[in-house]
């Protein structure tokens, strides 16, 4: 019979496998109050969720609480995202929380993200950021007229700068109209265009009272604006899109009115230790001038000015001596070269040569006609020569003796076989010729 009953840790482990494998409970979303609640830094989440009628326990692990982007607070109204399981050692069922938002602006959150994406991406947080002036004539302060926020930057101006003019733009900070405000406001002192610096703040509050300061318009706004902006919304731990788009973001409104003066008192004292600076400055490099000058009125060329150009004219005289020397050496080297070269010129005079050349030149004229005329008388013993021989050796002359020749059509006949019987034939003689008919013919034979 005793093992019909089941011990506690099986019942247990059963009733967790129930737990886990039922689909329903794998996710969970959950709205209550946050009770019981201590934070422990660096671990695991320990409290309850509670409304009017029951309480669950719940345990949100150190990796999903490192990723929420607010504090849970006791009381706090929550929505939360976990499965339901089972505590063995204690038997308790429980909600082990994955993500957690405040109740109510879980969408502000969302639109909140979604508009840093869409900023961020078109580079309005990360562009240049515009310096404050050091010394700022007219600051514009969009900001409620009424309260602690105005208050406390008009006192913090007035005891650190108090020559500035703090011009304020009443600004509806909360609720419907608040961006418009705001906007127009911002687009008024860009319209003056006398402000050197603007400072938009509000004092703290939750996401939704804040919540004109994450709006587009205003973000887009503050990012036009030429005059440089320094933006103080909420507490320290609260961050709007207009703290990021703005060129500079302070922690409080006294820190936003310490941003943008200096303090009269530090800059004054600067000035003096800047005068002091100066006049002693001043007064060494008075001093050293004075040095200088007396040294330079001490000095010999003061005293005895002829001292300075004594050497000079010493050197001066040195050098017209040697001046003088050098162009007597130079003149009487000169005049001997002259001389060697009127020596030279008269043994070379050229009319001595001109009479040497023209009785040269009648001398080979001379030579020039015998020798022509010896070349002439030899050139026509040539020609009589050869006359005499082109006579022997002229056809005519052997014609003379008796001899003729033969043509036939104008041509030489040289053998028999070029005629035929019966053919006209020319005979050619020393004078005068015979036309003849051939009336027989022999030819030689190779015997």
């Amino acid at each position: 019979m005793t093992n019909e009953y089941l011990t506690v840790s099986a019942l247990t482990k059963y009733l967790k496998r129930k737990f886990d494998a039922d689909p329903y409970l794998g996710r969970v979303y959950l709205t209550g109050e946050i009770s019981n609640f201590r934070y422990r830094a660096n671990t695991h989440q320990y409290f309850s969720l509670k409304d009017q009628k029951a309480v669950i326990s719940a345990t949100m692990f150190k990796s999903s609480f490192s990723k929420l982007k607010f504090t849970p607070e006791e009381g706090m109204k929550v929505l939360v995202i976990g499965r339901i399981t089972l505590y063995e050692p204690s038997g308790r069922y429980q909600i082990n929380i994955e993500h957690m938002e405040p109740d109510g602006v879980g969408a502000l959150y969302q639109a909140l993200e979604e508009m840093k994406k869409k900023l961020s991406k078109e580079g309005l947080f990360t562009a240049p950021k515009q310096l404050l002036p050091t010394f700022p004539k007219r600051i514009a302060v969009i900001t409620s007229p009424s309260g602690a926020v105005i208050r406390d930057i008009m006192t913090t101006v007035k005891r650190r700068f108090p020559i500035v003019q703090l011009v304020v733009f009443p600004t509806q900070v909360q609720g419907k109209y608040a961006a418009d405000t705001i906007v127009n406001n911002i687009r008024a002192v860009e319209e003056k265009g006398n402000f050197d610096t603007m400072i938009i703040a509000r004092g703290g509050g939750s996401i939704e009272d804040l919540w004109p300061f994450n709006e587009e318009k205003v973000a887009r706004a503050i990012f036009s604006a030429k005059t440089p902006i320094i933006s103080s919304i909420g507490h320290e731990t609260d961050t709007t899109i207009a703290d990021m788009v703005a060129d500079v973001r302070a922690a409080t409104p006294t820190a936003a009115a310490e941003l943008a003066v200096p303090l009269l008192s530090e800059e004054i004292l600067k000035i003096e230790r800047t005068r002091l600076r100066l006049m002693q400055s001043y007064k060494w490099t008075v001093d050293r001038s004075n040095e200088h000058l007396n040294r330079a009125l001490a000095s010999y060329i003061f005293r005895q000015p002829q001292r300075l150009y004594e050497g000079y004219a010493q050197n001066v005289d040195q050098l017209t001596d040697k001046l003088n020397q050098t162009m007597m050496e130079k003149v009487r080297e000169a005049k001997q070269q002259l001389q060697l070269h009127a020596v030279t010129l008269m043994s070379n005079d050229p009319s001595k040569h001109v009479q040497q050349k023209q009785t040269d030149l009648k001398e080979l004229h001379n030579q020039l006609e015998t020798q022509m005329d010896r070349y002439m008388k030899n050139q026509q013993k040539r020609l009589d020569y050869g006359i005499q021989s082109l006579d022997y050796l002229s056809p005519l002359k052997i014609m003379h003796r008796g001899y003729s020749y033969v043509t036939k059509d104008e041509k030489v006949i040289k053998s028999a076989e070029q005629v035929a019987i019966g053919e006209s034939v020319s005979i050619h003689l020393d004078k005068g010729r015979i036309i003849a008919e051939v009336v027989e013919k022999e030819e030689e034979t190779a015997e």
